[in-house]
């Protein structure tokens, strides 16, 4: 049984804003050095995500580098808004069809992330992230910015599909949401044992979805927690 192909438009790998004042030779350098680092997490993992290792990847000596980026933080800011921002945009075109009806945009968007968990670089580069974070203050409030950002879109689903909830239980709904399709990566990724029946996965997720958005009352979900 071959791969089962994507079913929605591809998420670029990264949005790369140019710097103030940059030139175009600077902006070429900035780039190559923000893809070699997330090449490096795809294919060798976070303990390969050196400022040395990253330098030789694009050719240059460690203190070159450090013109672009002082730091290892600043480097992996700037790549992880890069990682998020692309999804913003992809996320921005679905949310915002006029054409369509809430229900069927939240399809659309939970069919483009988990097609998205399919990939080789999401199913690598955001478990490394998690492992990171870990251990990793700095990474962890930056994976916690990523995903706060990511789930806006579900968010505004969501309040369309369901207005009457209370903006603390869509919050909570949202996260369910993004964290039950993230789950996904261990199992139905790249290469993972699970990942021809991602179709199938897609269905139950959207089916269950929107029978939780649309059957929650407000306040029910305080009065399972009995806040």
């Amino acid at each position: 049984m071959g791969v089962v192909p994507l079913t929605e438009s591809f998420v670029p790998d990264l949005k790369i804003t140019p710097r103030e004042g940059g030139y175009a030779r600077g902006q070429e350098g900035l780039e190559q050095i923000l893809y070699a680092a997330l090449n490096i997490l795809v294919e060798q993992g976070s303990k390969a995500l050196t400022l040395r290792r990253i330098a030789s990847e694009c050719g240059m000596k460690a203190g070159n580098l450090a013109y672009y980026f002082p730091s290892k933080e600043e480097l992996l800011r700037e790549l992880l808004n890069a990682i998020i921002s692309s999804y913003e945009d992809a996320f921005d075109v679905i949310v915002h069809d006029p054409a369509e009806p809430a229900e069927k945009r939240l399809e659309r968007l939970v069919v483009l992330i988990l097609d998205d968990i399919t990939t080789k670089k999401t199913t690598r580069v955001f478990p490394e992230l998690w492992a990171m974070s870990n251990h990793d203050p700095f990474v962890q409030e930056r994976v916690d910015e990523l995903y706060q950002r990511a789930r806006v879109a579900i968010l505004e689903l969501v309040e369309e599909i369901n207005p009457a909830l209370p903006a603390n239980e869509r919050e909570i709904v949202a996260l369910f949401i993004s964290a039950s399709m993230e789950g996904m990566t261990t199992f139905a990724g790249y290469e993972k044992p699970w990942r021809e029946q991602m179709p199938a996965i897609e269905r139950i997720a959207v089916k269950s979805f929107l029978h939780i958005i649309h059957t929650l009352k407000p306040g029910e979900i305080g009065a399972m927690t009995g806040a």
